[in-house]
C-alpha cells in the first residue's frame, strides 16, 4: 500500500501543489495507513510504502532523512522511495525548475546517495547522528554515507576480521550484511587469513583493506 509524500513538511510540499492540503491529504492518511496496518491490526501483513520527488522542491537530503527516521520508527512504514525530480516536466514555477544543477547527472547522484542512506538506517542498523550532511544539508555526492561516517570515527578503526561482532562488522565500508555473515560463518569453521578468502575482489578489496585487519 503506497501514499507518496512528494516533500517532506507542508512548506516544501505547498511549494508543489496549490490543490491538495498537506495535513489533510498526507499526513492523516499516512496515519491511518500506519494505525491500519500496525502489529495485531486487521492489515498488520499489508506493507506500507512512500515516496519522495527528489529536488522538485527545495528540500534538503537532512530533511529528507529525518522524515525517513519518522515514516520508519514512528510510523512504521516499510520503505521509502525516491525519485530523482528532472527538469521540464513539472509547472515552471515550482523550485526544480529554477534549482541550478553542477551537472546533468547530480540529481540521479542524489537519490543514489538517499537510497544509500536509507539502507544504512534499514539494514545497518544507523542512528540519525550516524548519518551526515555537508554545510548546505546534503549528503556527500562524492563519497557515500557509509564511508563519511567511517572517516569521521577514525577511532572506531581498524576493525579485526577474525574476533570483531557483526554489528561492527557492518560498519565497514565495503562490508555489507551478506559479507559479514560470509565473515562469522567462516570463523566458526577456521581463523580468516585473508580478504580473498572471503570473495572479496578488485575495488571493494581495496576499500575494506583501509578499515580492517586480518590478525
Amino acid at each position: 500500500m503506497s501514499l507518496n509524500i512528494e516533500a517532506p513538511g507542508e512548506k516544501r510540499f505547498n511549494l508543489l501543489s496549490d490543490r491538495k492540503d498537506y495535513m489533510k491529504d498526507i499526513i492523516h492518511p499516512m496515519k491511518l495507513l500506519s494505525k491500519l496496518t500496525s502489529k495485531g491490526a486487521r492489515f498488520s501483513r499489508v506493507k506500507c510504502t512512500t515516496q519522495f520527488i527528489v529536488g522538485a522542491s527545495d528540500e534538503t537530503d537532512s530533511e529528507i532523512v529525518d522524515y525517513m527516521f519518522g515514516l520508519y520508527h514512528r510510523l512504521n512504514f516499510r520503505r521509502v522511495y525516491f525519485s530523482a525530480y528532472q527538469k521540464g516536466l513539472g509547472h515552471p514555477g515550482i523550485p526544480g525548475e529554477s534549482r541550478p544543477m553542477s551537472s546533468p547527472d547530480q540529481p540521479f547522484i542524489r537519490e543514489h546517495r538517499l537510497y544509500q542512506a536509507d539502507y544504512l538506517i534499514r539494514r545497518y542498523g544507523f542512528g540519525e547522528k550516524d548519518i551526515f550532511f555537508d554545510n548546505g544539508g546534503n549528503l556527500m555526492s562524492d563519497k557515500d554515507p557509509k564511508e563519511v561516517w567511517a572517516d569521521r570515527h577514525p577511532e572506531f578503526f581498524p576493525v579485526r576480521i577474525n574476533s570483531s561482532d557483526r554489528e561492527t562488522l557492518l560498519k565497514v565500508p565495503g562490508i555489507g550484511p551478506d559479507t559479514a555473515e560470509r565473515i562469522l560463518k567462516t570463523r566458526r569453521e577456521r581463523r580468516i587469513a585473508n580478504l580473498e578468502d572471503l570473495g572479496i575482489k578488485r575495488k571493494r578489496l581495496e576499500k575494506v583493506r583501509g578499515y580492517v585487519v586480518v590478525e
